[in-house]
């Protein structure tokens, strides 16, 4: 049984620093209750996401959303996006459909712990308490990353890991309630 009172480390506190990026959404509250649109059962649709330019060398984006109190041992990502290009500063609201209508081209979708190729939304087990949906905006020094839509969370997570240049974050929470 995971305890939900225990709150893991975020994914990036082990990374080097790097200046902020300033995230933010029409959808998503800064410390607030991730909405049920945003939910697997209930709407399972990205939210809308807009971030600051990132700092002079910035050649791209990329976008995850990752819960690390699920209760896995290695957490959860439910979206990967990456290669989004330098001139964009914003995702609209379903972007992550599986269908690329709402991303730039030559963006790219890796797959997620769902095992699909989309935004994939909260679902954590009745019960288990709170869990942060942690949506991160990594501003890149490459246009191309490096890695293909067949590659795992974590490989894209190590290319992050060396290319980013700037960051931000916005988690919201969400917990079904028990039987």
């Amino acid at each position: 049984m995971s305890d939900p009172t225990h709150r893991r480390p975020l994914p990036h506190d082990f990374h080097p620093p790097v200046p902020e990026l300033a995230v933010g959404s029409k959808d998503l509250t800064h410390g607030g209750v991730l909405p049920e649109a945003h939910v697997y059962a209930k709407g399972n649709s990205s939210p809308q996401l807009s971030w600051s330019a990132g700092p002079e060398g910035t050649r791209g984006y990329a976008v995850t959303c990752y819960d690390p109190d699920a209760p896995t041992g290695s957490g959860f990502w439910h979206w990967t996006v990456f290669d989004i290009p330098a001139d964009v500063t914003e995702l609209p609201a379903g972007a992550g459909t599986g269908d690329f209508t709402g991303l730039p081209a030559g963006a790219v979708q890796a797959r997620n712990d769902y095992g699909s190729r989309d935004f994939g939304g909260a679902a954590p087990p009745p019960g288990d308490g709170p869990h942060r949906y942690v949506f991160t905006v990594h501003a890149v020094d490459r246009e191309k990353l490096g890695p293909d839509a067949d590659a795992s969370p974590a490989l894209v997570g190590f290319h992050l890991r060396f290319r980013t240049v700037a960051r931000g974050q916005l988690i919201a929470e969400y917990e079904e309630a028990g039987e």
